[in-house]
């Protein structure tokens, strides 16, 4: 028996969530059923992250236990026919059998993503949350100083959170919070966007009433339920100018749920990549 790796993608619009779900679809049982088309097995994957109903991945990780012969890096190309449009496998190898997504320390990053302007730009609805202003970005970043670091979580975390309701640490580090415009946190009248070498290019001028992606991206050894989500929401509170960045303080140190701001829509959130400190992803 072998165990596999794979790095999977999708967009989870259609999605009740990763985890399987009696009569829902999900990105598991679909990941189970085509992999057990594929090889003829039996195969249920375990998976890294949990994600939402409605939340995308570029680079969520599960593995599985199989013994076919079907080469381990070849399961991409082998599982398209099997695989409906909005997920794909985009790489996968070998790790050793007692490999475990969840057990292994890694550096998961996630993107949070609100178009702001006027008028909600229809082809970005189911992967933005839309809001009529421009928030203020410095502000957004300097509240957001405040989570860097090792810190108890619980005011950022949904109390119905396993970890939680089983009286488990809320205590998480986050490594990096970055407030972007535009996907590279210009503030001049030019939109950029990122190259495939991790470069960032300008693209195209803006005009004063184009609207604006803000992207909040958040790397962390972990997080709880809804946590980002959570983040997102109250630095969305100091951005227009609701709260004071230093209340994001407050709410940290508070350990109640109540302190922080509201829980952002699912749709806005793509799990980027997770990290476990080897060439895959």
């Amino acid at each position: 028996m072998k165990r596999i790796r794979l790095t999977i993608a999708y967009d989870g619009t259609a999605f009740h969530g990763f985890q399987l779900q009696p009569g829902q679809r999900s990105v598991e049982g679909e990941l189970n059923r085509a992999l057990s088309e594929l090889t003829g097995e039996d195969i249920a994957v375990i998976g890294a992250s949990r994600t939402d109903s409605g939340v995308h991945a570029l680079g969520n990780a599960a593995v599985f236990d199989t013994g076919s012969s079907i080469p381990p890096e070849k399961y991409p190309y082998a599982l398209l026919r099997f695989l409906p449009d909005d997920l794909r496998v985009t790489k996968s190898c070998e790790v050793p059998s007692d490999w475990h997504p969840r057990r292994t320390e890694c550096r998961k990053t996630y993107e949070y993503v609100y178009e702001c302007g006027r008028i909600e730009d229809p082809k970005k609805r189911l992967y933005t949350t839309f809001q009529n202003r421009i928030p203020d970005v410095e502000k957004m970043r300097e509240g957001a100083s405040y989570l860097i670091g090792e810190h108890d979580f619980t005011s950022f975390a949904n109390p119905a959170s396993q970890v939680l309701m089983s009286c488990g640490s809320a205590v998480r580090t986050i490594d990096e919070i970055q407030i972007l415009e535009n996907g590279c946190g210009s503030r001049s009248g030019d939109v950029y966007e990122g190259t495939a070498g991790g470069g960032i290019r300008r693209k195209t001028s803006r005009q004063g009433d184009e609207n604006r992606e803000i992207v909040i991206r958040i790397s962390g050894n972990g997080f709880l339920y809804h946590m980002v989500r959570i983040i997102a929401g109250t630095l969305m509170r100091v951005g227009f100018g609701l709260w004071e960045p230093e209340r994001v303080r407050e709410a940290l140190e508070a350990k109640d749920r109540n302190a922080a701001g509201p829980t952002a829509e699912a749709r806005g959130l793509t799990l980027i990549g997770i990290d476990y400190g080897d060439e895959l992803r």
